[in-house]
């Protein structure tokens, strides 16, 4: 079952998240030490503003992948949202359960009035991941080199849109 997350939800959504986070390292920026997530009152707040700002998770008797999607707060940006957060746990890969995710964030997307672009980033260590995004229409509009540094590695972080009409940059 794809759903979004409620308050009710913030506890499985933080061990999920910091799983992803030593799962993944290089495919997130942020660390355990240092993400907004690792706190049940931070989730909870977050999830209080949808539905400007969401969660989206994907169940199998227990959380096992979620993804983010908020719209930028500035007047003059407000017509972009952002995907973040992209994760599906080990065990459940490859069963289309990120697609499923992606479909309902980019659904809420278009349900949200005047937003027109999702943005999002994605590391060289989630080439899966970039490759859903591009068959989604998503095109590269930037790349930045040794965007995050964990443990003597570098990795590559490609920023990339989708424009909700055209399904396309």
């Amino acid at each position: 079952m794809i759903r979004e997350l409620t308050i009710d939800d913030a506890d499985a959504y933080v061990k999920l998240r910091h799983e992803a986070l030593l799962d993944s390292p290089l495919a997130f920026a942020a660390s355990p030490a240092d993400d907004f997530a690792s706190s049940t009152d931070a989730v909870r707040d977050q999830l209080r503003r949808a539905p400007e700002s969401v969660i989206i998770g994907a169940f199998r008797n227990h959380l096992i992948g979620a993804v983010g999607l908020y719209r930028d707060q500035h007047l003059k940006s407000a017509h972009k949202a952002h995907l973040w957060g992209m994760y599906v746990m080990p065990s459940h890969r490859g069963q289309g359960i990120a697609s499923e995710l992606l479909d309902a964030a980019l659904r809420h997307a278009r349900a949200l009035p005047g937003v027109s672009w999702v943005h999002l980033s994605v590391t060289s260590a989630a080439p899966a991941a970039k490759r859903l995004y591009e068959q989604a229409g998503f095109q590269i509009w930037g790349t930045e080199p040794d965007a995050l540094r964990h443990d003597g590695q570098t990795v590559v972080e490609y920023h990339m849109a989708l424009h909700l009409k055209s399904g396309a940059v």
